[in-house]
Formats: C-alpha cells, sequence, structure tokens
C-alpha cells in the first residue's frame, strides 16, 4: 500500500448531518475537495438522535415501554423520510431496509437493558453508535448515487482504544496500522470513506465510545494516523468566536488560535473542539480548520502550533454555566489536607469526572474544585465512598455544595507575563458588580480561571471581554498554507 500525499479528513457534525438538504450540502462540500486530493470523512449522527439513543436506554432501563417504543418510532420515521428525500427511488427499498437492520439491532440492545432493568456501560457504547452508523449509511449512498463512489466503514474496524467504556482513549500505534489496511485500499481505487464517529473498539473488539466530544476526536485520530495534512471540522458556526454571542453582542470570530489556546477554551466552556481532540494532532502539527457548512463562503478559524500574540494578552473569554463548586475541609487541623485532597481526586478521577477548577489554602488545608453540573451525583458518590470513614467520625467537616456558580475564563499565550492583566480582569469583574468566590491560573499562564455567582456570569464575561479589548480589533495576519511548509502564523 503507498502512502497518500495531501490527504484531508472532513468531519461534519449532527447539525451539517441533520436533513437531506444539509446532506446534499455537505457531499457537495466533499466532492469539490475530492476532485483535488484525497478525502477521508467522519459523521456524527444526524442532530438530537444521539439524545433520542440515550434517552431509549434510560428508558429500557426503567422499564417505561411505551416511552422506548414512541422513541423506536421516531428513529425510524425520521431516517426513513430522509432516505425518500434524499436518494433517488431506485435505491430507497434496499437502503431502508438496511436502515430497518441498523435499528433493529439498537432495538436489541434496547430489550436486554429492559430485561435486565440495568444499562451496561459496554451496551450503552454498542448501542449509541447507531446514530452514526445510520447517518454514515444514508451519506455514503447518497454519495454513490450522484457519481462519488463511497462506502460507509464503522470505526470499530479502524480505532483501537482501551476498555474504558464510554471515554475511551485510543491506541494510536495499531490504530494507524487498522487505519491504514482499511482505509487507504478504499482511497487508491477512488472511494470515498464515510467512517463513523465518536466509536471505536478494543483490541479484542468490544466496542466502545470516545466520550464527549468524540465524533471530532475519532475525526483528529484519524487525520494523525493516516498523517493527514489537515483536518477541516464542519459545525453550524462560523468559527471559533471570542466569546459566546448570546452573551456579548460583539463577540468576533478569531481568524486564528493556537492549539493550547483551543483546549483551554474547550476545557472551559467554549463551543469548540474538545481538548482531547488536538492532542493527537500536536505532534504532527497538522492544522485544524472549523468552519461553518451553513456559510461556506466564510474562512472560519484556523488551529495552529503559534500565532501572534494580540496586545491586550488575552484572546478569548469562555464561560460555563452549568457546574457545582464542592469544597471539603477537615475538621481538625491533625487531619493532614494534602491526603485529603490526594484520595478526594483520585476517587474523582477513578468515577470519570473532569475537574475543571482547582482551589486551596494553605493553613486551613481546605480546597474546592468544580466539576459539570451533569457530574455532580457521580462525584458526590465517589467522595462519600472514598471518605467515608473520615466523614462518618467527623474528621471532616461535612461535603459543602453550591451549585449557584458559573465559571468564566480569560484565555491567551499572550497572557503569560503581561503585567497587571489578572488586576485588570477581577477589577473588570467588580465594576460589574459581581463577587468572585473562587480563583485558579496555571502555571503556564495560559489560562486565569474565576468562579461567580451564576446571576453575575453573563454580566462578568461581558465585562472581561471588553477589558481585554477582544471586540473591535484588527485581523490577526494569516497565511495562505500549503503542505509541507511550516504550519504556523
Amino acid at each position: 500500500m503507498s502512502e497518500l500525499t495531501n490527504l484531508l479528513v472532513m468531519k461534519f457534525g449532527g447539525t451539517s448531518m441533520g436533513s437531506a438538504e444539509r446532506m446534499r450540502v455537505a457531499a457537495r462540500i466533499v466532492q469539490q475537495e475530492q476532485a483535488k486530493r484525497p478525502v477521508v470523512v467522519v459523521v456524527s449522527a444526524m442532530s438530537k438522535i444521539t439524545d433520542l439513543l440515550l434517552d431509549s436506554m434510560r428508558y429500557a432501563e426503567a422499564g417505561n415501554r411505551p416511552a422506548v417504543d414512541a422513541n423506536l418510532a421516531n428513529l425510524r420515521s425520521r431516517h426513513e423520510e430522509t432516505c425518500r428525500d434524499l436518494l433517488p427511488p431506485e435505491c430507497q427499498t434496499r437502503v431502508t431496509a438496511r436502515l430497518a437492520e441498523l435499528i433493529g439491532e439498537f432495538e436489541r440492545i434496547v430489550n436486554g437493558m429492559a430485561m435486565l432493568g440495568d444499562r451496561p456501560p459496554r451496551s450503552v457504547d454498542e448501542a449509541v453508535v447507531t446514530g452514526e452508523w445510520l447517518s454514515a449509511t444514508l451519506f455514503s449512498e447518497y454519495l454513490t448515487a450522484t457519481g462519488t463512489p463511497a462506502e460507509s466503514v464503522n470505526a470499530r474496524d479502524v480505532v483501537v482504544t482501551d476498555a474504558m467504556f464510554g471515554n475511551a482513549s485510543p491506541l494510536m500505534e495499531p490504530t494507524g496500522v487498522k487505519a491504514r489496511a482499511r482505509l487507504l485500499p478504499l482511497l487508491e481505487k477512488g472511494t470515498l470513506p464515510i467512517v463513523t464517529g465518536f466509536n471505536g473498539a478494543t483490541a479484542d473488539g468490544r466496542p466502545t465510545t470516545l466520550g464527549r466530544g468524540g465524533s471530532d476526536f475519532s475525526a483528529s485520530i484519524l487525520a494523525a494516523a493516516l498523517d493527514a495534512a489537515e483536518l477541516w471540522i464542519w459545525t453550524d458556526v462560523d468559527g471559533i468566536l471570542s466569546a459566546d454571542p448570546r452573551l456579548v453582542p460583539d463577540a468576533q470570530v478569531l481568524d486564528a488560535i493556537t492549539y493550547a489556546e483551543a483546549a483551554e477554551l474547550a476545557y472551559n466552556g467554549a463551543k469548540v473542539l474538545h481538548p482531547r481532540t488536538l492532542a493527537p494532532l500536536v505532534d504532527k502539527n497538522i492544522p485544524v480548520w472549523s468552519k461553518n457548512s451553513f456559510a461556506t463562503e466564510k474562512p472560519g478559524t484556523r488551529i495552529v502550533p503559534a500565532v501572534p500574540s494580540l496586545p491586550g494578552g488575552a484572546r478569548a473569554v469562555a464561560s460555563m454555566p452549568k457546574v457545582a463548586l464542592v469544597a471539603l475541609e477537615p475538621a481538625s487541623p491533625e487531619l493532614n489536607g494534602v491526603h485529603v485532597m490526594a484520595r478526594a481526586l483520585d476517587a474523582v478521577a477513578r468515577a470519570n469526572v473532569e475537574v475543571l477548577l482547582l482551589s486551596s489554602s494553605s493553613y486551613r488545608q481546605n480546597f474546592c474544585f468544580l466539576v459539570r453540573e451533569e457530574e455532580l451525583s457521580r462525584t458526590l458518590e465517589a467522595l462519600e465512598s472514598a471518605l467515608v470513614l473520615e466523614l462518618a467520625h467527623h474528621y471532616l467537616k461535612p461535603i459543602h455544595v453550591d451549585q449557584d456558580v458559573g465559571l468564566l475564563a480569560a484565555v491567551g499565550e499572550g497572557m503569560q507575563g503581561h503585567p497587571g492583566l489578572a488586576g485588570r480582569i477581577f477589577t473588570a469583574i467588580s465594576r460589574a458588580h459581581v463577587n468572585v468566590i473562587a480563583i485558579a491560573q496555571g502555571s503556564s499562564e495560559l489560562t486565569i480561571a474565576v468562579v461567580v455567582r451564576r446571576g453575575g456570569l453573563e454580566n462578568a464575561v461581558r465585562a472581561v471581554h471588553a477589558e481585554c479589548g477582544l471586540g473591535e480589533r484588527p485581523p490577526s495576519p494569516v497565511f495562505p498554507y500549503k503542505p509541507g511548509q511550516s504550519q504556523t502564523v
């Protein structure tokens, strides 16, 4: 098998796959690029389908058969309707039968969950990817019907992962071997691979999923495994913005941003690539474009190793309202707070909970950390189990939880060594009459993260965005990218 040069990996999100019309647009984008160079496509499930599948499994576990049946009917009707709208009549009977087969397999797993009254993580991973498999089938069939030979590929045949069901991590070396063996022959004969996003399989073939942001992660895994020249991720926004436009009316689309900045923004709530998405690309310096499939004329945002700093230091402000602050405090100074912190964080990590922010005091040895609201119950269960003796004997004060909070983060590599910036940010928040509850700043000085009252979060974001001068500024210089050149701007 020969290596392909100038390979482009494209990923289309749920809204870009959300209807027959959106699939037609995505097909035109793909066909236009495939005329110039080899392309691999990764697709998400149609918009809202993953939620429907997860809800169906929850209903099955609870024994709510009418709700399961209603969801299955919705699943069938939406994909069959899309099939009728998308494909020529001579293809529809065959493809509808394939869709029914895939949905039938999902129903079999759901029925098993209903019998058990349980949702085993391995079964959830096997079932939830049905949405991606359905959209990959429809999209590949449409491309083939319109003159571009395409083949749907289940990512479990190309992405090898560990066995952390629900949030698996890729094993890059075996993934590279399997991806090349499965995809390069298709590319060499001119067939377009349409790969399911979000999923993979262990080395012994057990289905897994890649967790939050999994479809983007799938695309970056394949881009790295195949030594792609670029990765384009198509969504329904013009690119990465300097703030949430729902909160900041003058938020600007960023022309370019670094890998580290994009990861920090995503980690702190911005609707951009999940931080894990970028990890496989960094060592190989593979540039990423975030583009809008609803406005293909817009250039989007380019994610690369280095970008000139902005005068204000920060490049963007991220925010997250649905979070909870968990605080632990020893009841006696004789209890080693560092040991408590270590055990607490270990328990949270084993529960597969992401800690968004950590802040501690030195003398009283109390500390607090921030988690997503939907992960709070799992967090508390893990803490209560790990610290059961300390809590029972009152060596630790009762765990304190504050859900009336929001997270704000100013992000920018230019903040490093920028004198007075932190003070300006806190002053701007104060002028907006918002109290700061907790603060964290990493040693890299890439991010200043602040916890505030949830009701004041929007005002705080607007204040910091304005203070950092992010609303109106000249665009960053972006130079045309050519394969083989240094991938910086």
